[in-house]
């Protein structure tokens, strides 16, 4: 399991996970596409707009290897913001490539992409 260094591992301030320490031995927890509604907590929604702004600050528009990214918070975004990078897709590997749909998160989460000394 690739380890994204200098990658966020959680929402400052929360329990909210964005890496795993280490590999289960089981195999990669599957990434399933999660339904978001509109009725979503304010701070699940700064969650998935602080993920995104991770991957957009270390991975830009490139495809990236899953690693230790964290399968419950990638599930959020799956099918919208980010898609795989490659097919066959197989979701419950480590190293699977995924890519920032960047025109689709930047219109999901405007403030994932300004400049990060403004925004936080």
């Amino acid at each position: 399991m690739l380890k994204h260094r200098g990658f966020p591992g959680r929402l400052p301030g929360t329990d909210f996970q964005f890496t795993v320490r280490r590999a289960n031995p089981k195999g990669a927890t599957e990434i399933v596409h999660r339904e978001r509604y509109r009725d979503r907590r304010a701070a699940d929604r700064r969650a998935d707009e602080a993920f995104v702004r991770a991957l957009w600050e270390c991975f830009g528009d490139q495809p990236f290897e899953r690693g230790n990214l964290d399968a419950g918070r990638l599930s959020w975004l799956i099918g919208r913001e980010v898609k795989p990078a490659q097919e066959p897709f197989d979701p419950a590997s480590y190293d699977a490539l995924l890519v920032l749909d960047v025109d689709v998160a930047r219109a999901s989460f405007p403030d994932a992409f300004d400049d990060p000394e403004e925004a936080w």
